[in-house]
Formats: C-alpha cells, sequence, structure tokens
C-alpha cells in the first residue's frame, strides 16, 4: 500500500507544476495566433485532458471491463462540472461570456444528453458509437466556423497580446508549442501514475469496478481539468477555463465515448452506470449550465453548491 500512496503524492506533485506551465503555454499560443482562448480551451486542451479518460475506456473495453470503461466517462463528466468548476468558483468566481452561452454549452450539454440516452439501453453497440463520433465532428465543425467569424479571434486574447506587448516580450510560437507540448505529456502522465496508484489502493479495500470507474478512476483522469482549472482561475483565464470543461465533456461524450463503444461492443453496463449514474450526470451538468447562464458567471456559492452535489453523489454512487 506504501508504493500506490507514493505515487499519487509523486503524482500530484507533477500535475501541479505541469499543468500550470499548459496554462501559460496554450493562452500565449492563442494570444500569438490571435485566436479565442475559450476556443483553445475547448479544442487543443478539452482533448488533450481528455486522453486520460480515452486511454483507460479503450483499454479497459478491450479487456472486457465495460463497467469501467463507462462509468469513466460518466464518472469524469460528472466530476468536470460539479468537483473543478465547483473548487474554481470557490476560489474565484468564474465569468462566462455569452458566446459560449450561445455556442460550446448547448454543444457540450447536447452531447452529454445524447450519451446518457444511449446508456438506457443497458449495452453499447458499434451504432452508438458511429452516432456519437459524428455529433462530436458536427459540434467540432460549429466551433471551428464560430471561431472563424468576424470579431471572435480577437475577442478572447486581445487583453493577452495587449499585456505581452506592454512587457515587451515577443511570444514566440515554437518555443510556446514546445512549452505546451511537454506539459501536456507530463500532465498526463502524471494523471495516469495518479490512476494507477488510486486503483491499486481502491481494489485493496475490496471496492467494486463499477464504483472505481465512476469514482477513483474518473477523479483520477479528471486531475488534468482540475489542474489546468485552478491554475486557469489563478491567472484570471476564465475563457480557458470554462472552454477546457466545455471541450472535455465534449469529447468525453463524444471521442471517448465512441471508443468504449468501439472497444467493448455488446459488453452489459451495470445498473448503477445506465440509472442512477447517468441521471446524476445529466442533472450536474444541467444545473452547471444553468449557473453559467444566469448572471454569465459561476458564483462561490454556486461553487460550494455543486461541491456539496458532487460529495452527496459519491455515497449513492457506491450501490
Amino acid at each position: 500500500m506504501l508504493l500506490p500512496l507514493l505515487g499519487v503524492i509523486l503524482g500530484l506533485a507533477l500535475l501541479t507544476v505541469a499543468a500550470d506551465q499548459f496554462v501559460v503555454g496554450a493562452t500565449r499560443i492563442a494570444a500569438r495566433l490571435r485566436i479565442s482562448t475559450v476556443v483553445i480551451g475547448a479544442l487543443v486542451i478539452g482533448f488533450g485532458t481528455s486522453a486520460p479518460e480515452l486511454v483507460v475506456s479503450i483499454l479497459a473495453g478491450i479487456r472486457g471491463s465495460a463497467d469501467l470503461a463507462v462509468g469513466n466517462i460518466v464518472g469524469s463528466n460528472v466530476a468536470n462540472l460539479s468537483l473543478v468548476l465547483g473548487v474554481a468558483a470557490v476560489l474565484h468566481p468564474v465569468q462566462v461570456r455569452w458566446p459560449v452561452l450561445r455556442r460550446e454549452a448547448p454543444l457540450s450539454l447536447a452531447m452529454v444528453v445524447l450519451f446518457a440516452v444511449f446508456l438506457a439501453s443497458g449495452r453499447f453497440h458499434v451504432v452508438e458509437g458511429v452516432i456519437l463520433l459524428s455529433g462530436l465532428l458536427i459540434a467540432l465543425s460549429l466551433t471551428m466556423r464560430a471561431a472563424t467569424s468576424y470579431g471572435t479571434a480577437a475577442s478572447g486574447s486581445a487583453d493577452t497580446v495587449q499585456e505581452f506587448l506592454q512587457a515587451g516580450a515577443i511570444i514566440s510560437l515554437r518555443r510556446e508549442s514546445v512549452r505546451t507540448g511537454f506539459a501536456l505529456v507530463a500532465t498526463l502522465a502524471a494523471a495516469q501514475l495518479l490512476v494507477v496508484s488510486a486503483s491499486e489502493v481502491a481494489r485493496g479495500l475490496g471496492l467494486s469496478e463499477a464504483f472505481i470507474g465512476l469514482t477513483v478512476v474518473a477523479i483520477g483522469t479528471s486531475l488534468p481539468e482540475l489542474a489546468t482549472a485552478i491554475q486557469a482561475s489563478r491567472r484570471g483565464q476564465n475563457d480557458l477555463l470554462v472552454g477546457n470543461l466545455l471541450g472535455s465533456n465534449l469529447f468525453n461524450s463524444g471521442a471517448v465515448g465512441a471508443a468504449a463503444a468501439f472497444a467493448g461492443a455488446g459488453q452489459p453496463l451495470g445498473a448503477t452506470i445506465t440509472g442512477l449514474g447517468a441521471i446524476i450526470m445529466v442533472v450536474v451538468v444541467t444545473l452547471a449550465t444553468f449557473a453559467m447562464v444566469t448572471g454569465r458567471q459561476v458564483r462561490r456559492r454556486e461553487g460550494a453548491m455543486l461541491l456539496v452535489i458532487y460529495a452527496a453523489s459519491l455515497p449513492l454512487l457506491a450501490g
């Protein structure tokens, strides 16, 4: 038990440093290319921080562990918009701009609901994976089309560009790309170390595979989002923060959901995942989206509410 605990500590330390550099590099790339930081968050970082879920779900599906594969997705979606968003909002109210509410938020919510609907059958099939992947591609095309429209590119990164210009700094695209790439690899490696270590501890305590997928593995694979969100909040990069979380849920439900369907086609799913787990996921994502819409920000008390909901859901998922 000592070695897994050491792995958790080491992974957490590496994750904190790597996520900070990830935010710095992505923000500077957005500024250099005059691309909205919310687009960078939703596409580049959203996909990057969903990579742990993708790896875990594919491997679990191939090994016949459908509960672990799909439970990881459900639990990660819940953690992203309750635990991660809640922590970020409690630290500092999260402002949400109108373009995000009009575009990324409904796309992410729609993909999560579609994923939940497919869970109701109790099994994932290839055709459902194709539909999820198609939905993801449509959502990405809409996001990219909006990113190229007039005013979108400058709105999210103008302040960052001005900040660097005033400081007399020259943003090197090559240097920041290398920084972001290495930071992403380090973030994913740290998350994987945490997942493996935490899973060993959980299994040593005799917990079910479904519960491990919904909680332990889901939290572990959501740690890149958590670390990135904390650093983005500390640096005042709300667009990056929100884009990362919405993009991560979009990729989780679309890309990772499709991968789980392809890798574990036809495998039965536990009642906890298809029933209570799916309901909690839709409720949490809907409440978080509502919190963003009201006042165009997630306030501290709303962040605290999301954290309470997440904490209350954990004992329910153990059943």
